[in-house]
């Protein structure tokens, strides 16, 4: 089984996340550490206004709360976040959680339990902004 990172790369559909994660200096982290991801797919970094992610990969503070608000300490499945109303991200802010409807903040869930040896990765419609 591959860690996060691995995973975000063999399914082809995450580039952006990859690359904004690694001008970040986050994919150490994200390939360690026990963590659930609620990974926007290349569709969702797609939506943002033109030039957004160009301006975040200039800006490394930004880009970093940008992508730890999607990322929470340790490994949840959807079972397990199905009677959860929020959950803390590391970023600090919280994630409002609607699994009955696959829903995290306003973003869908398009695909749940991506399983990964140091977590799960949750791939969402859309980039959630703190």
């Amino acid at each position: 089984m591959k860690n996060i990172v691995e995973t975000g790369i063999e399914m082809g559909v995450f580039d952006t996340l990859i690359a904004a994660a690694k001008a970040a200096g986050l994919v150490e982290t994200l390939s360690k550490e026990t963590l659930t991801v609620f990974a926007p797919n290349d569709n969702a970094f797609g939506k943002l206004p033109a030039g957004t992610v160009e301006g975040l990969l200039d800006d490394k503070d930004k880009l970093t709360e940008i992508l730890t608000y999607h990322v929470v300490a340790g490994k949840h499945l959807s079972s397990e976040l199905m009677n959860m109303r929020n959950i803390q991200s590391l970023q600090g802010g919280e994630l409002q959680l609607d699994i009955k409807r696959n829903m995290v903040n306003d973003a869908k869930i398009l695909r749940a339990d991506i399983e990964c040896s140091n977590g799960v990765c949750h791939m969402i419609d859309s980039v959630l902004m703190p």
